[in-house]
């Protein structure tokens, strides 16, 4: 069975910066698309940041220069580092592995919050 497990979340004053950390067990994780979703009180939940297996990345628009996803195959874990943080950052933050066949979420984890203060 999948599990992911994020940490990292926490209260941040604007323009500080945050690292999510998502481990994943019950899977093969290197060949495993990974993302970042996030959401925020009231609204839907959208997609943050997404790796493949190989390496390439896709984000929103909205976090495109401040936001940068990484993995770390040995370790079975996907990071998310946010820089530059605004308080429209604020939400719950999920980490999901990602279908190949229509990069829709598989599984989720249970989520981070993150708080940007202003």
């Amino acid at each position: 069975q999948v599990q992911l497990v994020e940490s990292g979340g926490g209260l941040v004053q604007a323009g500080g910066s945050l690292r999510l950390s998502c481990a994943a067990s019950g899977t093969i994780f290197s060949i495993n698309i990974m993302a970042w979703y996030r959401q925020a009180p009231g609204q839907q939940r959208e997609l943050v940041a997404r790796i493949t297996s190989g390496g390439s990345t896709n984000y929103a628009d909205s976090v495109k220069g401040r936001f940068t996803i990484s993995r770390d195959n040995a370790k079975n874990t996907v990071y998310l580092q946010m820089n530059s943080l605004k308080p429209e950052d604020t939400a719950t933050y999920y980490c999901a592995r990602v279908r190949l066949s229509d990069f829709s979420p598989s599984n989720w984890g249970q989520g981070t919050q993150v708080t940007v203060s202003s």
